[in-house]
């Protein structure tokens, strides 16, 4: 790798809750530059939650993206004019974002209800273990244990 690595940009705390890792879930969540769309999205999705179980919402929002984040993934290398599916082990940082992603996706792919009530039934899924990013989770986990075999091919 030539030169340096850019610095890590931080961001702002989130206005209600104060959690950073909430604001770029929101963040992610946002399309064409519509912040105070995405935050309403969240913010009414955790009153959904907050009704439903009881509990503090954003405790629920991390023990969901907790249960989500995957510990190994696999990724594609060529060898000798084959192609191997290579189990590798994801970093903290990079974890966290694939579990953003895959609740957010999985949330957008519901049909038929608003939206902030498809994230809310998403976030308690993964809160619960079960629902679509969990499978996601699980189908990742059993291909990197799958091609075992290959892990010597890592880089």
């Amino acid at each position: 790798m030539r030169g340096r690595s850019p610095k890590k940009r931080i961001t702002p705390p989130d206005p209600k809750f104060g959690s950073e890792v909430l604001q770029r879930f929101i963040n992610k969540l946002m399309w064409r530059g519509k912040k105070s769309v995405a935050e309403r999205a969240v913010y009414d999705a955790f009153d959904m939650i907050q009704e439903k179980i009881g509990e503090e919402p954003l405790d629920v929002f991390l023990k969901a993206l907790k249960n989500v984040k995957p510990q190994v993934e696999v990724k594609s290398r060529r060898v000798g004019g084959s192609t191997y599916q290579v189990p590798i082990e994801v970093k903290a940082n990079k974890q966290e974002a694939i579990a953003m992603r895959w609740i957010i996706n999985y949330a957008r792919s519901r049909k038929g209800i608003p939206f902030s009530q498809k994230l809310a039934i998403e976030l308690m899924d993964a809160y619960n273990n079960t629902g679509a990013s969990i499978k996601k989770k699980m189908d990742t986990y059993k291909m990197a244990e799958a091609n075992r075999a290959y892990a010597h091919y890592r880089y």
